[in-house]
């Protein structure tokens, strides 16, 4: 059991790299000895701290962890250069560009004598109505899962075709990539691995940009659970919804608390189906909604990480065989797009 801190380094400095560097100094398990960013501005917002401009001059600090928050392109490289150090890796999602640079990374990792962990930043799985729901599915109270229906959408905004977001060599991929790529993580989460998969991919507005701007795809599991998911940079007005319908009943999550707050009010909402023999209005359910007022998930993801490396504990969410199921599920939804 660690009970000094791990002297940790930041890796770009951008809004996810400011988000994590707060909970890491929360934190009493983590001390931030080394920030780095492209932009050398930004060090004045860090005093005290030793801040680089070159991440791999960076990296040979005398560390203990990295937190990697880079341009997709250069997430693989940062992470695989930190475990050839030994040091333990948290990177944001999406964890590169394909699923080769995902299993560039498990690679290294698995080469590395230190034993280093390595989790990924998908924080959704530790939202409250997120962890409710999968408490609800794994009581059994409504029986087995039938299949489930997700939309992830936000508006591109002004600067949205100039955004490095829109540029093929540091993205790689487009609103599915970016955003969707959430929603995704928790349709393998709650409904398994698909096996059957078919999709529309495409720029319905945004014509300028390489990538999709939507992506439309149809899931199915070998036992035939079924998912939908609409990831869109079309959605004039943000959106979160993840339904999800089983044999006695159902379970929805509304909104999602974000910084911006602008995906509503989160909320889970759930109810047994009743038939008209015991309901007088058939297919309006009794209903029970319980609203969320905190996001905790950024916190809970740090508190995770810890404990894998100073307690043992495993990964349960955001792990490097998490990052590549959905990887490949993104890659052939691509695929099946074109």
């Amino acid at each position: 059991m660690s009970t000094t801190p791990l002297r940790t380094a930041i890796i770009g400095m951008g809004k996810m790299g400011k988000i994590r560097k707060i909970e890491l100094d929360r934190h009493p398990g983590f001390e931030v000895v080394a920030i780095c960013d492209i932009d050398p501005a930004l060090a004045e917002q860090f005093p005290g701290i030793p801040f680089f401009t070159d991440w791999q001059t960076c990296l040979d600090q005398k560390l203990d962890a990295v937190v990697v928050c880079t341009f997709n392109k250069l997430l693989p490289d940062v992470a695989c250069a930190a475990l050839d150090r030994g040091l333990h890796v948290f990177c944001e999602k999406p964890p590169g560009r394909t699923v080769a640079d995902v299993e560039r990374i498990i690679e290294h990792q698995a080469k590395s004598p230190a034993k280093p962990v390595v989790k990924f930043g998908f924080n959704h799985r530790f939202h409250y109505a997120v962890m409710e729901a999968r408490a609800l599915i794994d009581s059994g109270r409504y029986g087995r899962l039938l299949w489930a229906r997700g939309v992830y959408g936000k508006a591109g905004g002004l600067n949205f075709e100039s955004s490095w977001r829109s540029d093929r060599e540091q993205a790689g991929g487009g609103i599915l990539l970016d955003q969707g790529i959430h929603m995704l993580d928790l349709m393998l989460l709650f409904l398994g691995d698909f096996t059957e998969i078919k999709s529309m991919v495409d720029n319905c507005y945004w014509k300028n940009i390489p990538f999709e701007d939507n992506a439309f795809a149809l899931l199915r599991t070998d036992d035939g659970k079924v998912a939908m998911v609409h990831s869109s940079a079309t959605q004039w007005k943000h959106k979160f919804s993840l339904e999800m319908y089983l044999e006695d009943g159902y379970i929805s999550i509304t909104g999602i608390l974000s910084s911006t707050r602008s995906y509503g009010d989160e909320c889970i909402t759930f109810a047994r189906r009743q038939f008209e023999d015991e309901a007088r209005a058939m297919g309006k359910p009794r209903e029970e909604t319980i609203y969320f007022d905190r996001d905790d998930s950024w916190r809970l993801e740090i508190e995770e990480f810890y404990d894998a490396i100073a307690h043992n504990k495993p990964i349960a969410g955001g792990g490097p065989q998490d990052a590549l199921r959905v990887m490949q599920l993104i890659e052939q939804i691509y695929a099946a797009g074109r």
